[in-house]
């Protein structure tokens, strides 16, 4: 799947659900933008605000008028999610962009979260462009357990903030599916790996765990994660969230016995940075930023717990 590639999600049961690539850090297949054509259409995840247009594209592409689009929802606040939402509610002035209500005042200013942003993603910085404030009448904030009426789909809300505090799930209940943020880790779809994801500054094992038990409680059939793409678990699914928490337990293991054998944290940022690997899929350069970033964060974790 290319860049700006717009298709159905074909999962059986699983109807009037589009996805776009929108091209994240120049690397196909890392960054996803979902339309639901509901009787209410909604825009799940936004990407990073660059290439925005990609995800406006797939609105046309889907047959839906700009003006009748209803939601624009983010799983949480990281600019890989929310970074496009100003640029999207300029272009769909009846939105309303729902956010979860712990983050929801950084969208309105963005300076703050900019400058987080920065902080994380080092020279991964370049890919991005500066977030349009949204203006805070057209924000709706989220908490858990509300629900999102789109008419013949719903979007429930479930807290899930182990890999940042302001993030959420959704579940749509006609579809059978949960849209995971980050919540269920990083699907490769070329090579069907699920990979960690630990940003600073707060990640939180345990609670990426428990996240995990909530998604298994809702027992969704699809999985439709921000990065990348629809998985379907049907009853495969408890193995499959397992298996993400052992990934994530041998990464902090991996980390924290790195640490004490190097004794300095930019020797292991920089070793994991070296040493990082994907056969057949992103950049070399997403591979190598994408594993110092998540060091930072296990580093930062480990420091919190210790």
């Amino acid at each position: 799947m290319t860049p700006g590639t717009v298709e159905k999600v074909t999962i059986d049961g699983c109807d009037d659900c589009y996805y776009v690539d929108t091209g994240m850090y120049d690397t196909p297949e890392y960054g996803a933008a979902y339309v639901l054509d509901a009787e209410r259409p909604a825009i799940v995840e936004t990407g990073i605000g660059t290439n925005h247009e990609y995800v406006l594209e797939a609105v046309d592409e889907v047959g839906i008028d700009r003006e009748e689009v209803a939601v624009i929802a983010v799983t949480h606040i990281h600019l890989d999610h929310a970074g496009g939402a100003g640029f999207l509610a300029e272009a769909c002035p009846n939105a309303d962009v729902c956010v979860p209500a712990p983050g929801a005042g950084l969208l309105a200013d963005p300076s703050r979260l900019v400058a987080g942003t920065k902080a994380a993603v080092g020279d991964q910085w370049q890919y991005y462009v500066e977030p349009k404030p949204i203006p805070e009448a057209r924000i709706r904030e989220l908490e858990d357990g509300e629900t999102i009426d789109l008419g013949d789909h719903e979007l429930r809300v479930h807290a899930a903030p182990g890999h940042a505090f302001h993030q959420v799930v959704y579940h749509d209940p006609a579809n059978d599916a949960v849209f995971t943020g980050d919540a269920a880790g990083i699907w490769v779809p070329e090579n069907e790996e699920i990979k960690e994801t630990s940003p600073p500054s707060d990640f939180d094992l345990e609670e990426c765990l428990a996240d995990l038990e909530t998604i298994k409680a809702i027992d969704p059939d699809v999985l439709l994660y921000t990065h990348f793409g629809p998985r379907e678990v049907g009853d495969d699914l408890e193995r499959a969230l397992d298996e993400y928490g052992r990934v994530l337990e041998r990464w902090v293991e991996a980390v924290a016995q790195k640490r004490d054998e190097l004794g300095d944290d930019d020797a292991v940022v920089d070793y994991f940075g070296d040493t990082a690997a994907l056969d057949g899929a992103w950049t070399e350069e997403k591979v190598s930023a994408e594993a110092r970033m998540n060091v930072r964060g296990v580093l930062g974790y480990l420091d919190e717990r210790d």
